[in-house]
């Protein structure tokens, strides 16, 4: 039997306005009387009910979260935070995968969920501005990642450029000077271009320069991707002694393939990756990687849905800058290697 704000009342024997106060969390409760209306609460087993709290408001409780690789463990990750926040205020979130494809991620954001949604979540790949300029539903919309929009529109991401900055700097500090970087797209991709673009700057400041021949192309973004990445640097007789992949499933299908070619891994090759999933913190080598504060990023995207659902005057668009940090492991610094982070 479903227990009511009624039978709450009546157990702790106060009013139901209290109890609904109580139960929404009012601040001017005394902590006495919230204190006894939770025990009957607790002895009840109350649950209050969210669907028809967010449709007296008008809403739907439901926050949309679209993604463009969902078996991605960095996306996993981040969806798990966006989740997490999302609870915390009595919203769920609906998943949706893009693939990456721009008619649907044009199909995503013209609203096409609208009325079952109360704000869109969005990692765009190949949306271009033109497509969110024509948007026509008024459904709070939040990007996530590095495509730069210049639209009114709520912008949450780190700073590829300084992060990728950080992770070769980490490499040349250590006296590598062959420095690979595997994971450029051969089509569109503005963060591939923004880590390319720290990888050439930061080699430069060093001194060095930045060898095209030491740059890998690819399609997908893998671990088989990062081991025929590799293979192909390693066939054209290059010889880089570090190598800094887009992203951690890159990292670790390179570290395969050099394991299969004799290399030994940082001895030979340091490697450095990036998003720091927890699959590369469980290999034979650890591996180091950027690590971007992908529960700040969750709860920041959450935050801003909301803010723009909570009436009165609606807040100014803002891009918000997340952090991140270097976690140096195995794969950088050998057994030894403390797993500490180090900021950009």
């Amino acid at each position: 039997m479903r227990v009511s704000l009624k039978d709450v009342a009546a157990h702790a024997g106060v009013s139901i306005k209290t109890v609904s106060n109580v139960v929404n969390n009012y601040q001017h409760v005394t902590p006495a009387m919230r204190e006894r209306v939770q025990r009957s609460i607790d002895a009840l087993g109350y649950r209050p009910n969210l669907a028809a709290r967010h449709l007296r408001k008008g809403r739907t409780g439901i926050i949309a979260l679209a993604l463009p690789e969902l078996g991605n463990p960095y996306f996993a990750e981040l969806a798990a935070a966006v989740i997490d926040s999302a609870a915390a205020h009595d919203y769920i979130v609906l998943l949706d995968h893009t693939g990456g494809r721009r008619e649907q991620e044009i199909l995503v954001s013209q609203g096409f969920r609208a009325r079952v949604i109360d704000g869109l979540i969005l990692s765009p790949i190949e949306l271009e501005t033109e497509d969110l300029r024509d948007q026509t539903e008024n459904v709070p919309l939040v990007l996530l990642g590095e495509r730069d929009y210049d639209l009114p529109y709520d912008h949450i991401a780190i700073d590829n450029v300084a992060a990728a900055r950080a992770a070769v700097r980490h490499l040349v500090r250590l006296g590598r000077r062959e420095v690979a970087f595997i994971g450029a797209r051969r089509g569109r991709s503005e963060p591939a271009q923004l880590r390319v673009r720290g990888w050439r700057e930061e080699l430069s400041a060093a001194g060095l320069p930045s060898d095209e021949g030491l740059v890998a192309a690819t399609d997908g973004w893998g671990h088989a991707d990062g081991a025929a990445a590799m293979a192909r640097i390693l066939e054209s007789g290059r010889s880089p002694d570090a190598v800094f992949a887009y992203n951690d499933p890159m990292a670790i299908g390179a570290m395969r393939v050099l394991h299969e070619r004799g290399l030994r891994v940082p001895e030979d090759v340091a490697v450095v990756g990036f998003d720091d999933v927890v699959e590369g913190r469980f290999g034979a080598v650890t591996l180091t990687s950027v690590s971007p504060d992908k529960e700040a990023i969750g709860r920041l995207a959450v935050e801003s849905v909301l803010a723009r659902l909570g009436g009165g005057e609606e807040p100014e668009p803002r891009r918000v800058w997340a952090d991140y940090q270097l976690v140096e492991r195995e794969s950088t610094l050998g057994r030894a290697a403390p797993g500490r982070g180090v900021l950009g």
